[in-house]
């Protein structure tokens, strides 16, 4: 590891000159430290100027050559797993990736003011804390906490009463001609049915564990698929994909949805005053009404365990999500902050999606899940989306092919 530390320094500084009466000048030679930092792409002004930030502040202390470099949240596990020496020393990652870095061996642990950033961003049991997590030690710094998703809506359409059921919903978008809209042929949505209910989704880094298919539980996986179709048997239900559902806002025809912050510029600029967001609603099953969950989605900034400058590597992924900077992200990008000061702040605190992402967290949690997951899911939403599972169908066996899909053995 080439680094030296603030201590190291500072015992040089002292021990280093002493006896030593003629000259006092202090060496000018600094550590040279040479750095690479990927980020995504629509982040790279930002990320630039918190990258200078850095080098002023810490001048003193060493001489930077920081790189920027354009690679995706979304797909940084498979660019750091491809040559993970060869990949850059600090990067922005998903948190639905940490398993993968994790197992693989590249991500370093945080050893460096630990206990103050779990502090800052709520404590050991706060949802990203718990993203950042594995075997009991930290292994990547929390950036933001909106990668979730609530209810939007017109406010001209719906009272404040009508959004807190899905009854609601759909009865005064029925009213209006509208429409209300949930993807449930996408497994991040359909999730909130069955975790509202209190079934289960668990994952051990190898394999999924999924009780959908509970005929013992209360209520019974397969009264929740029936009110997830009756749902989409309704007039006032569409189902759409996240495009689709930006083509619904701005032609008028939706009025209501479940997504996330990406689309809140989009219903803010089509609704104006009337733009309104907060969390989902509940559903009922056999007569019980359950809250809606949901998964809680992080953006992480991990540290490479091959880096060269490993300390400073660390120092610059903490620069990048502590409370000034997350608030700057905020104010910038509109990204939602981990930090719970800055998410306390007057400018996040008065954003309705911000606060309404807020609302849900208490019925969220972490999207935690091996690659089996999504494909069967996808099939089972589709099977209803396309009226192939209807109330007078096999929902049970419909139910036990899905979870025997999420169940198989993968990893990642």
């Amino acid at each position: 590891m080439k680094k030296i530390t603030l201590l190291a320094m500072s015992l040089f500084f002292v021990f280093g000159f002493v006896g030593c009466t003629e000259n006092t000048t202090v060496p000018t030679t600094l550590e040279q430290v040479s750095l690479t930092v990927w980020a995504s792409e629509l982040d790279q002004e930002l990320m630039q100027s918190m990258i200078d930030a850095f080098k002023v502040e810490y001048a003193a202390e060493a001489i930077f050559d920081i790189a920027l470099g354009s690679v995706s949240e979304s797909n940084a596990k498979d660019e750091v797993l491809t040559d993970i020496e060869a990949a850059a020393d600090v990067f922005v990652f998903a948190d639905d990736q940490l398993n993968e870095l994790y197992i693989g061996g590249a991500l370093q642990e945080v050893v460096e003011n630990t206990s103050a950033i779990i502090a800052a961003n709520g404590g050991a049991n706060s949802g990203s804390i718990q993203a950042a997590t594995r075997g009991g030690k930290l292994y990547a710094y929390p950036m933001t906490a909106d990668n979730g998703y609530f209810l939007f809506y017109d406010k001209s359409v719906y009272t404040t009463t009508d959004v807190l059921t899905l009854d609601g919903i759909l009865a005064a978008a029925q009213a209006d001609g509208s429409k209300f809209t949930m993807q449930i042929n996408n497994g991040w949505y359909l999730y909130s049915f069955f975790k509202g209910a209190g079934l289960t989704l668990s994952y051990d880094g190898t394999v999924n564990t999924c009780d959908w298919d509970s005929a013992s539980h209360t209520p019974a996986g397969a009264d929740v698929v029936r009110s997830i179709i009756a749902m989409a048997n309704h007039t006032a239900y569409i189902n759409l994909t996240d495009a689709e559902f930006v083509t619904g806002l701005n032609d008028g025809s939706i009025t209501a949805g479940v997504n996330g912050t990406w689309n809140a510029a989009v219903a803010e600029a089509k609704w104006g005053d009337n733009y309104a967001a907060t969390k989902l609603p509940t559903f009922e099953v056999d007569g019980t009404d359950y809250q809606m969950g949901s998964f809680a989605g992080y953006k992480l900034v991990g540290v490479n365990a091959t880096s060269d400058y490993t300390y400073w590597a660390m120092m610059l992924a903490e620069w990048f999500t502590n409370e000034e900077n997350q608030i700057l992200r905020f104010e910038s990008r509109g990204l939602g902050p981990s930090n719970v000061n800055a998410a306390s702040s007057a400018s996040v605190m008065t954003n309705p999606a911000i606060s309404a992402l807020a609302l849900q967290s208490a019925y969220a949690t972490v999207q935690n899940v091996g690659g089996t997951y999504w494909s069967p899911t996808e099939t089972f939403g589709n099977l209803i989306v396309s009226g192939g599972l209807t109330l007078e169908g096999d929902i049970q066996t419909a139910l036990e092919t899905m979870v025997s899909g999420v169940e198989a053995g993968q990893v990642g």
